[in-house]
């Protein structure tokens, strides 16, 4: 995992889950590059992000559905 401080990071495509309602206040946005996942909270766009891998990032995923 590494912490994006490019200012790259702010021209990504980011997007967030259908299932979010943005009252809940808890959603990630997530936007994808060649080479990794890029990650960050839904309430601060500015904030901080953190990069992972493909590989990371379906390991992830695989779990998350396996709740």
């Amino acid at each position: 995992m590494n912490l994006d401080t490019d200012v790259q990071a702010c021209r990504l495509d980011w997007k967030k889950s259908s299932y979010s309602s943005g009252e809940g206040g808890q959603c990630v946005e997530v936007a994808a590059t060649v080479d990794a996942v890029h990650v960050r909270d839904s309430k601060r766009a500015e904030g901080p992000t953190f990069a992972v891998g493909a590989g990371e990032w379906a390991a992830f995923l695989r779990m998350a559905g396996r709740g």
